[in-house]
């Protein structure tokens, strides 16, 4: 981790795809100037939506990469990195953010780019991880924070937490279950990894400078 416990905040760039829940959570969290980042800026890969709109409310730059304007994927790739660095950030997190980025992307903030995925991994990657969970009849449901690689949701994870699955829910309601514990661990590890530091350990995440 690039950081240093004398240099105070570090720097963030957030990215979303939609309502920017958990980006709000950053958003409020970083006012306190003991939580260790500061939001530099937030990508999209769509206009129009409505985490734009909150980081816009906070005085936050933001930009907008959308694959569809790009002739290739690794064009797009290319641009959402380069306007990413161009903000310098310590950490890159993907906040709802839906889609997977390329080599070059990794190449740059490999080791430094966060997800939070809305179920356990290993179980249940992808875009549906609720509908999915429900789908196979599991008792318990969650959100789980990790550090991506290459693969689909198959980084080394940071933390997890644990909801129940209840006999009536459907998947906004255990969607939105799941986001209430999501929040608030995405706030305390992402602060945690500013402030203390992190190492990457093969499949373990390891707090603190040691």
């Amino acid at each position: 981790m690039p950081s240093d416990e004398t240099k105070g905040p570090v720097d963030v760039v957030v990215l979303v795809s939609g309502s920017g829940t958990l980006l709000q959570a950053l958003i409020d969290a970083a006012q306190d100037q003991t939580y260790g980042i500061r939001v530099v800026a937030v990508g999209a890969d769509r206009d129009g939506i409505a985490g734009l709109e909150r980081a816009q409310r906070a005085g936050i730059p933001t930009f907008v990469c959308r694959v569809k304007d790009f002739a290739s994927r690794d064009e797009w790739d290319a641009a959402l990195t380069e306007q990413t660095a161009a903000y310098d950030p310590a950490l890159v997190v993907s906040a709802g953010f839906l889609k997977l980025v390329g080599a070059q992307f990794l190449a740059r903030f490999g080791g430094r780019y966060l997800n939070s995925h809305n179920a356990l991994l290993p179980a249940f990657p992808g875009i549906h991880g609720p509908r999915d969970a429900l789908d196979y009849g599991v008792k318990v449901a969650g959100a789980t924070l990790f550090v991506v690689d290459e693969g689909v949701d198959t980084g080394a994870i940071v933390a997890q937490c644990v909801v129940p699955v209840l006999d009536d829910d459907t998947e906004e309601s255990l969607t939105e279950r799941i986001k209430q514990a999501e929040r608030p661990q995405l706030v305390e590890y992402v602060g945690r990894m500013a402030r203390e530091g992190y190492a990457i350990e093969g499949r373990r995440v390891r707090l603190g400078r040691g």
